[in-house]
């Protein structure tokens, strides 16, 4: 009977076209099981991606196929703004070429400003509440972990749907390490690895607080013997500040910085811990066991404080902290990660595939009522 309820949902989404848009680098590998089980459940998939920090790169690693549209125009809110509404333009061919039923992204703002305007349902996934958008680009749907059901601002929206977990939840079971990294980046197993990703600053939600404590972090590492750290600059203008600023770091190689872009979970698997500045590299340590410290210095989201609260992940709020709550230890990476399934994608998925079914009696009533 349950293999039967599943042939019968999938027969009633049958052809639904979504629209996928990878707007930015956490995007790639959290909608690759999505976009599978998609695939998996009857429906098609058309993807989108913009230019910004290392999309293409990790798309083209895990063999996506997609259009470029669109590139990131930097911290200036009028440019922001300017990039969003242009961006929003350049993916009209896009939409009007494959009139996707259904449009799906993680925190896109082009994408449901664009919908909005054809009428086209839009979910936005999302698990950070303090992330800022415009009101034109609200999206029909939402879906959230089931932490920020706390937020009462979103508790009172009526078309937002909770998942079990956290969004790295959906992606971590099926990671399997691969250590040629180590040799790829000239790391030896001997070594304390301590990767280290810097501020968002071109974020709507950087602190400058946050810089302040990744120079004191890199001031400690590079004078601790044993230690080697792999710095993930946001992109190309950050790192060559980071070199142009502060060339100690570099000496005898104590601080690579990879030249291309790596799988972000093999680096943090083979690292002796974590210090970061965003929410997904923090996220994703957090969910494979390693320890992680956040120096993000803007609004602490739902998802961070629970982490916190249980213990898998160190917030440090002062320049001190950074000399006495992280912990430059080695720790035991022979251990394997935890592939256990878990309950995020299901969850994400059926909530898509209810929204779907919501969408086309939606549309049936549409047409029914255009008929009078």
């Amino acid at each position: 009977m349950r293999e039967t309820n599943k042939h019968r949902r999938a027969a009633s989404n049958s052809g639904v076209k979504v629209w996928i848009d990878l707007d930015n680098t956490p995007h790639v590998p959290f909608f690759v099981p999505i976009i599978r089980e998609l695939k998996n459940r009857g429906h098609t998939v058309v993807l989108t991606a913009r230019d910004a920090f290392q999309v293409f790169e990790l798309a083209d690693k895990m063999n996506l196929e997609y259009i470029k549209v669109g590139h990131h125009y930097g911290k200036n809110i009028v440019m922001k703004l300017y990039g969003l509404f242009r961006r929003a333009t350049q993916l009209i061919p896009f939409l009007l070429h494959q009139r996707p039923n259904l449009a799906l992204s993680h925190g896109s703002r082009a994408q449901p400003l664009l919908c909005n305007l054809f009428r086209v349902p839009c979910i936005a996934i999302f698990d950070y509440e303090h992330a800022k958008t415009i009101p034109l680009s609200y999206p029909r749907w939402a879906i959230a972990p089931q932490v920020l059901s706390s937020v009462k601002r979103l508790s009172e929206i009526e078309r937002i749907r909770y998942y079990r977990g956290i969004k790295e939840d959906v992606y971590i079971p099926e990671f399997k390490p691969n250590p040629a990294l180590l040799e790829e980046l000239g790391l030896r197993q001997d070594e304390i690895i301590v990767t280290v990703r810097p501020p968002a600053n071109e974020a709507h939600y950087y602190n400058s607080e946050s810089d302040k404590l990744l120079l004191e972090l890199m001031a400690r590492v590079c004078q601790t013997s044993g230690i080697r750290i792999v710095l993930l600059p946001r992109n190309r203008a950050q790192e060559m500040a980071f070199r142009e600023n502060h060339p100690e770091w570099f000496i005898e190689d104590k601080t690579i910085i990879p030249s291309r872009a790596v799988i972000g979970l093999d680096l943090i698997w083979f690292s002796d811990l974590v210090v970061s500045g965003g929410g997904t590299m923090n996220r994703e340590a957090a969910a494979l066991g390693v320890p992680v410290y956040s120096i993000f210095r803007g609004k602490t989201g739902a998802v961070d404080r629970l982490l916190e609260i249980e213990g898998r992940l160190v917030m440090i709020h002062a320049v001190e902290e950074v000399w006495t709550k992280i912990r430059l230890d080695r720790r035991n990476r022979s251990k394997l990660p935890d592939n256990q399934p878990r309950a995020a994608l299901a969850d994400i998925i059926n909530h898509i595939e209810e929204i779907m079914r919501i969408e086309r009696l939606r549309s049936k009533g549409r047409t029914e009522l255009d008929r009078i």
